[in-house]
């Protein structure tokens, strides 16, 4: 089925998460550790540390930087006992924004992310509020260009629920959240590798923003990225350049 035009915000956020690969390896670490505390130290056993892992790998993280988050999270080493947790808010217009977090001090980050909500034009909401609108779901983006039939062949082959072709040719393929890892190892020894391959809160529906709106939305939306607490941040918004 088809779908409108992604393409260009994906690589855009790309590059952006690129451009800070130290943070991202700080996000990575904590992930690490806290996949591994909470499932083990087997990638094989713990998809979310699996997954973690090769999130690590696409971002150059030595090995060795890899292994000292997987120790400390199995209990081998000393670090911060992390927590997760979730906020939900609204941004400019309403749109939904979901914002998770890794904290050793929940009232330092919930003070820090009820500010970035208020100071650009949002505001918190309560739990629940905008989680309705998204789905837990697997995620993989592969550029304009892939060979849309075969690739549609392999993922519903591999238990893929949907794949989508936007407008500039991009195609989206979507799963389970437990169906991931197969779902990625069934694609790849097909010869698919995808752009982006993460689960992910996918909104149920969009909205587009442009000119002041959407300079506004990225403000916000930039200011809770800049948080060290923040992991991912998913929101309904379409950002158009």
């Amino acid at each position: 089925m088809a779908g409108h035009s992604k393409w260009a915000n994906i690589k855009h956020k790309k590059a952006a998460t690129d451009a800070k690969r130290g943070k991202i390896w700080t996000r990575l670490i904590k992930e690490i550790t806290v996949a591994a505390r909470m499932g083990g130290g087997d990638l094989n056993s713990n998809p979310r540390l699996r997954l973690a892992v090769d999130k690590a790998a696409d971002a150059n993280m030595p090995k060795d930087n890899v292994n000292r988050a997987i120790t400390r999270g199995t209990g081998g080493g000393d670090g911060a006992n992390y927590e997760e947790v979730r906020y939900e808010g609204y941004g400019i217009g309403g749109a939904a924004i979901i914002v998770d977090c890794m904290t050793d001090n929940r009232v330092r980050t919930v003070a820090e992310v009820r500010h970035a909500f208020n100071k650009y034009g949002g505001n918190m909401g309560t739990e629940g509020s905008v989680a309705f609108m998204f789905q837990h779901t697997g995620q993989f983006l592969f550029a304009p260009g892939t060979d849309e039939a075969k690739l549609m062949d392999a993922a519903l082959e591999a238990g893929a629920e949907d794949v989508v072709t936007d407008e500039e040719g991009g195609i989206e393929v979507l799963c389970g959240p437990h169906d991931f890892p197969g779902v990625k190892d069934a694609l790849e020894a097909a010869g698919f590798k995808a752009e982006v391959a993460e689960v992910i809160m996918k909104p149920a529906t969009e909205t587009v923003f442009t000119g002041e709106d959407a300079a506004k939305m990225q403000k916000l939306l930039d200011a809770l990225e800049n948080l060290d607490d923040v992991q991912e941040i998913y929101t309904n918004a379409v950002i158009e350049e």
